[in-house]
């Protein structure tokens, strides 16, 4: 852990030099910004739209993120288990992957507004989207991915074609299926500022472009922390549970594979 703090520390204090003795200057100083972290959380003297309204902001905003990687994540893991391992499942829907996957998330926005308006299930709709096609595209590379050999030492064990996916084709591409669940929830945070900027009353994403507008910029460099902090511990979140699940017992039945 100290190690891992020495490349943070070393760009703080290059911030803080960079900052130091200025006058008139457009990026403000890091004291500047943990005053506004702590103006943002629990308010100040001169209260304003901003003041005291972090958590609020951020829970809107998690709510939205995370209940977006959870959707993109139930719609790609099966779909993407079906594409990897069903030869029909790969011709219908592999071309369309390729040409949709290229697209930025960015692109969806003005058609989201047309579909869902300007409101949160636009916001939403970006969100997992932007999560669900590295999820989708990991997981059908992980199945694929899976020797041979293990099916046919699974079927001389007994494993009915049914149990191959559970037995089988999920612990062998697990590795590579957690990797991108690991960096889901982020890539969900990635497009919050996109997704929440129009139309949504309670956000994260958007208060940074009203901190931009207003030409807050310690509001917008709060707003970076924010989201940055939330995606390590998300990350660490999924880290925990990839463990976890390792060292559960394995169902009934599966010493047959």
């Amino acid at each position: 852990m100290p190690l891992a703090m020495a490349v943070p520390l070393l760009a703080l204090l290059g911030w803080w030099a960079s900052t130091r003795g200025a006058g008139y200057r457009l990026i403000p100083a890091p004291g500047e910004v943990g005053l506004a972290l702590w103006y943002l959380a629990f308010g100040g003297i001169n209260d304003d739209a901003f003041s005291g309204m972090l958590l609020t902001h951020l829970v809107a905003s998690a709510s939205r993120a995370y209940g977006a990687f959870v959707l993109a994540a139930t719609v790609a893991l099966p779909q993407g288990l079906a594409i990897g391992r069903v030869w029909l499942a790969r011709a219908l829907f592999d071309p369309a992957l390729q040409v949709l996957c290229p697209v930025p998330v960015t692109a969806w926005l003005p058609l989201s507004m047309i579909v869902f308006g300007l409101g949160p299930r636009s916001a939403f709709f970006l969100m997992a989207l932007g999560a669900f096609y590295p999820i989708l595209v990991n997981t059908v590379y992980g199945v694929r991915s899976v020797e041979p050999r293990l099916f046919e030492a699974a079927a001389m064990l007994g494993t009915t074609p049914a149990a191959m996916s559970h037995h089988v084709v999920l612990p062998a591409a697990m590795p590579g299926i957690f990797t991108r669940l690991r960096l889901g929830p982020g890539l969900s945070w990635v497009v919050i500022v996109a997704g929440e900027m129009m139309g949504v009353e309670t956000r994260l994403g958007a208060m940074i472009m009203d901190g931009r507008q207003l030409s807050r910029t310690e509001i917008v460099i709060a707003g970076m922390i924010t989201i940055g902090a939330v995606g390590y511990l998300s990350d660490q979140a999924v880290t925990w549970w990839r463990y976890r699940a390792r060292s559960l017992p394995s169902p009934p039945g599966s010493s047959s594979a």
